[in-house]
């Protein structure tokens, strides 16, 4: 399970160091449940990534207000740690909420630019818009 987004970015700034914070980013992949290869498809599948990415999103309508649920997969370990943040950084928002919420400004916070190759931020980037545009057709 993963850790809420304040403990993620609170455990980043008390790592100084890039390899120790690649090796958070691989356990905070580990710690993602495994998105079911049922729905690893085309449909899911995020274009734009350097390594190959899936994310599943659902409206979830069981708690007080109705949240956009996420679950995600990856074939690169470091890139699953990716996106495992990306969803914490969205877990428990609404698609409203979701719909007006940079995900990359917690990437920026994080200096990730400075340490993550063209490819990678292009897949962030990636990942973001589709999550942005699947909360703004639910937020419609």
């Amino acid at each position: 399970m993963l850790p809420p987004l304040p403990t993620i970015i609170e455990n980043f700034e008390f790592l100084e160091e890039w390899d120790d914070r690649y090796a958070y980013v691989i356990e905070l992949g580990r710690a993602m449940p495994r998105l079911s290869p049922e729905h690893c498809t085309e449909e899911n599948r995020v274009h734009g990534c350097e390594s190959q990415v899936w994310l599943e999103s659902h409206l979830d309508e069981s708690g007080p207000k109705p949240i956009l649920a996420l679950a995600g997969e990856s074939d690169s370990s470091i890139t699953r740690g990716l996106v495992a943040l990306m969803i914490a950084i969205y877990a428990d928002k609404s698609p409203e909420e979701i719909a007006v919420t940079d995900g990359l400004d917690v990437f920026r916070q994080l200096d990730f630019g400075n340490h993550i190759t063209s490819k990678r931020a292009g897949g962030l980037r990636a990942m973001n818009e589709r999550i942005q545009r699947e909360a703004r057709k639910l937020s419609a």
